[in-house]
């Protein structure tokens, strides 16, 4: 991981109607790390992702991605630079009347401009680079697990080769079991690709396992971004109860007893 800063984000402001989401709001994510955003019910948690995304127009503030102001970007700049993004949204999103195979050729097909069949043919690449079998490329989303979807979706994010790779709340819907698998299949991934990633998640386990850094958010900002056990230890009361309660204590026992634990 290195220290240099890929996303930085300044003075951000995020406003509906008279209801302040987010105000100075700071928040950086390093080149090589996995930083996890967690915070209570509307702290705006997803419309910092969607901000960051350019899905939505901050009300105010500064995005700076690679060093260039996402906010200020001609759109054929600004679709260059989308290109080295990977997204997983929370239900997956994967369009229901297209193959799993499909879907993953589709951003090859439109964006990078492949035909069809060497589209369809680097799917199938990231189809095994998931851990699904290459069956599961003719399947339609209705016909998966929860899991497999969940795979099929983080594909696709993959198709395009992205630096930075966007997930929101990653094992949302899976059994301890699958959640704990895809948490493996993540760290490897990033081990292996080299990448970013940021995501949004309520889940402590993945914060114990996964995340380098963690930030929360409350009172519409960034209260704390730094190493889990530090931001354990932050003076605040909704940092007490969520990582020092019985869900806490039962995740960080589970990551001092996982492999490879100090």
């Amino acid at each position: 991981m290195s220290a240099e800063p890929i996303i930085e984000v300044h003075d951000l402001c995020n406003r509906f109607g008279a209801q302040v989401v987010h105000q100075n709001l700071h928040l950086q994510l390093l080149r090589g790390e996995v930083l996890g955003v967690v915070g209570g019910s509307g702290t705006g948690k997803s419309v910092l992702l969607r901000s960051i995304l350019g899905l939505r127009q901050p009300t105010s503030g500064q995005i700076r991605v690679f060093g260039e102001d996402l906010l200020n970007l001609p759109p054929a700049r600004r679709a260059r630079m989308e290109r080295r993004f990977g997204v997983l949204f929370q239900r997956g999103a994967l369009f229901s009347s297209l193959t799993v195979t499909e879907n993953i050729a589709l951003p090859l097909i439109e964006h990078a401009g492949l035909p069809r069949p060497a589209a369809e043919r680097l799917a199938r690449v990231k189809l095994a680079l998931v851990g699904l079998p290459l069956e599961a490329g003719g399947k339609y989303p209705g016909e998966l697990s929860g899991g497999m979807v969940k795979r099929a979706a983080l594909a696709r994010a993959l198709a395009m080769d992205p630096e930075i790779l966007f997930l929101d709340e990653p094992t949302s819907g899976l059994d301890p079991i699958g959640a704990g698998a895809f948490d493996q299949l993540l760290r490897t991934l990033r081990d292996a690709l080299g990448l970013s990633v940021l995501l949004v998640t309520h889940d402590l386990d993945v914060l114990y396992s996964l995340c380098d850094r963690v930030a929360v958010l409350a009172r519409q900002r960034v209260l704390v971004a730094d190493r889990l056990e530090r931001v354990a230890a932050f003076d605040d009361p909704w940092i007490r109860d969520y990582f020092h309660g019985p869900r806490g204590r039962a995740a960080e026992r589970a990551a001092a007893g996982a492999p490879g634990s100090p």
